[in-house]
């Protein structure tokens, strides 16, 4: 594998009693610091868009077969080197190796696959009709955008690092990375390799661009002149980047939280209901935008439901990958693992039960959170209503398919959502709604 060394700053931000030039990059494993990383101030920023801006002009004229070859090189390098991806997801953020590998690599795998199939035709030109103007001819042309920019969250640090720059290689343009400083120190390190990929396809590996740093690093991206902006995480977050992008109206994609309802009805198929339940609410420590946050159950089956859950969750083996075959790892950040225990504590004083876990694991020195199952909750408990983004299956009974629909509908977010019955035309109608 490439070595994968972090690129470095040659402006670094002056520092004050958090030190704010540097990140400290912290084992979610073990809570020890590892390793750290300049940060990249304004200036930094805008170096970075200007080099991918010139960069971008020569590859904007590229063809989709040179492109081709770009997308082609990156994904003989993620192949190549799928275990040391898998090893630094690992150490960076905790997760567990199977969901590194299942989770990470092998998504961006099959966009990589599907984008070199398919790419073309979804960005060549299309002939459309010119309506009443049978004099002229009219057509939909997908030119390249410039220099894209990319606000990116902590949960899949490969994924989410490599998912824009596929779409913006393919696209003609270049791109200019703000990854959470959470996993600075791996998303360095796949910089490094898509970087020597895409100059062994014979492209400027100034295409890619990527600046680590905190909150003004992040307003430096916005601000310096990127021609779009994609951003993924929290709804607040997201309020902010939008208010910021359009003092220069520059475009934003925003993905934002979730609080997704699974629905089981009482005809559902249960132990496919429970699994899926189960793969919702845990994978990747349930810090995921579309995890299954509020597992709603028909009353009538919500006394085996939860102790069905209950045995499968007990059994869950909890710790790092390096140890052995786990089922949940770390939580990659303490101040989510915090947020999860005061919603799990004040959801109790509420008047939820805890059917199994409920607190931090004990004898570890790392940011582990129990797989947790409350039970008795309520749609107006605040940890029905606030993004969870942890290991915590919340289960809340319903008497009908109206009822199932209410309390599905009680939030202010929307991202995904399942339902569960036997009767397709039934879990469609709920689904409709």
């Amino acid at each position: 594998m490439p070595t994968m060394q972090p690129s470095t700053s040659p402006h670094p931000t002056p520092a004050n009693d958090v030190n704010p030039a540097v990140i400290e990059c912290k084992s979610p494993i073990t809570g020890e610091r590892f390793a750290e990383l300049p940060v990249d101030d304004a200036r930094a920023v805008q170096a970075a868009i200007a080099r991918a801006r010139v960069a971008q002009e020569a590859y904007g004229q590229s063809s989709f077969a040179d492109r081709r070859k770009v997308l082609r090189a990156i994904l003989d390098a993620v192949v190549s080197n799928a275990d040391a991806i898998c090893d630094a997801v690992v150490r960076d953020s905790g997760k567990t190796r199977e969901n590194a590998m299942l989770g990470e690599v092998m998504p961006i795998c099959e966009k990589l696959r599907w984008t070199i199939k398919r790419g073309e035709a979804v960005l060549r030109p299309q002939r459309v009709s010119s309506g009443m103007l049978v004099h002229k001819r009219a057509q939909i042309e997908y030119l390249p955008a410039g220099v894209a920019g990319a606000i990116l969250p902590w949960n899949y640090p490969f994924q989410n690092l490599l998912n824009p720059i596929i779409t913006a290689l393919m696209a003609g343009d270049a791109i200019v990375i703000k990854p959470s400083e959470w996993v600075s120190w791996s998303s360095a390190r796949f910089h490094t390799l898509v970087r020597e990929a895409i100059q062994k396809a014979g492209q400027s590996p100034e295409l890619v661009q990527v600046v680590h740093g905190y909150a003004e690093t992040a307003q430096a991206l916005i601000a310096g002149g990127v021609d779009v902006l994609l951003f993924i995480g929290s709804v607040p977050n997201g309020r902010r980047v939008l208010r910021a992008a359009a003092e220069t109206l520059t475009p934003v994609v925003l993905e934002l939280g979730g609080k997704d309802p699974l629905i089981v009805c009482d005809d559902a198929d249960m132990e496919r209901a429970v699994h899926a339940a189960l793969g919702g609410t845990f994978i990747n420590c349930g810090q995921n935008c579309v995890a299954s946050e509020r597992i709603l159950v028909h009353a009538s089956k919500m006394a085996w439901f939860e102790g069905r859950i209950a045995s499968h969750v007990n059994a869950m083996r909890q710790g790092a990958s390096e140890n052995g075959l786990v089922d949940v790892g770390a939580m990659i950040t303490p101040l989510q693992l915090a947020h999860v225990e005061g919603l799990v504590a004040r959801a109790v004083a509420e008047g939820a039960r805890i059917v199994t876990g409920g607190k931090r694991q004990p004898g570890t020195h790392g940011w582990y959170y129990e797989p947790t199952v409350l039970s008795d909750l309520r749609p107006d408990m605040e940890i029905m209503r606030e993004e969870m983004f942890g290991p915590v299956m919340l289960l809340c009974a319903f008497n009908s398919d109206e009822e199932a629909i209410e309390i599905a509908n009680n939030t202010a977010f929307g991202l995904s959502s399942s339902v569960f019955s036997r009767d397709g035309a039934r879990a469609k109608r709920i689904a409709d709604r």
